[in-house]
């Protein structure tokens, strides 16, 4: 599969300079709830989720993927344009066997983070392998933690970790689930600017695993 990196690449460096994190934050969930993406009429039926804006993964929905889910309220989707892989910036849009295509931005909810779409080949690897790739890519992950579940009739499998910063010194997490399709292994990920950031954006992460179905 060519390597993929985001359209334009100012938006990349940025993004990869902010979600490096500047403080830890609380994580009390009180910043979230004065943003138009928290409070509780954010959430859905009190089972940890967010209220359904969208759906992304078909035509016309920001990203064409082989799987689609729901997107939460004012959470915006764009495609990741390919670019050749000798490029000078491809290497930002691989990590371990997938590639980027999808971006999801949390901003216009009044989060700083993104819900990041990869996919990998149709080469035969499950979901697990996917997954267990894209983790060991990033060498300052730690406290890994997997498990398995089923959304409808697909398997889903999903990682919660510990990204450690260097530059700023701090400890963050991370989230990702991964899923198997004929196109290939499917990974979406959630990282955030900090921890009360990354907590205000779960029930997002929450509403795209518990909706994920191929498309």
């Amino acid at each position: 599969m060519t390597r993929r990196t985001v359209r334009g690449l100012a938006p990349v460096l940025l993004a990869a300079v902010a979600l490096t994190g500047c403080s830890s934050g609380s994580g009390d969930g009180t910043k979230a709830d004065t943003k138009p993406g928290g409070g509780a009429a954010a959430h859905g039926a009190g089972d940890g989720t967010a209220a359904k804006g969208g759906t992304v993964g078909g035509p016309g929905s920001g990203c064409e993927l082989p799987v689609a889910f729901d997107l939460a309220q004012h959470w915006k989707a764009k495609a990741v344009a390919p670019v050749e892989p000798d490029s000078e910036f491809a290497e930002l849009s691989t990590q371990g066997p997938v590639s980027i295509v999808c971006e999801i931005d949390a901003k216009p909810a009044g989060h700083i983070g993104f819900l990041r779409v990869w996919q990998g080949d149709g080469n035969g690897s499950t979901a697990r392998q996917a997954l267990e790739g894209f983790v060991k890519a990033d060498e300052n992950a730690s406290k890994i933690t997997y498990t398995q579940a089923t959304v409808g009739k697909l398997s889903v499998t999903e990682v919660g970790y510990t990204i450690y910063s260097k530059i700023m010194e701090e400890s963050r997490p991370a989230r990702a689930f991964a899923v198997a399709t004929p196109d290939g292994p499917v990974v979406v990920h959630l990282g955030g600017l900090d921890a009360q950031e990354h907590k205000g954006m779960l029930p997002a992460f929450e509403l795209a695993k518990q909706s994920v179905r191929l498309g």
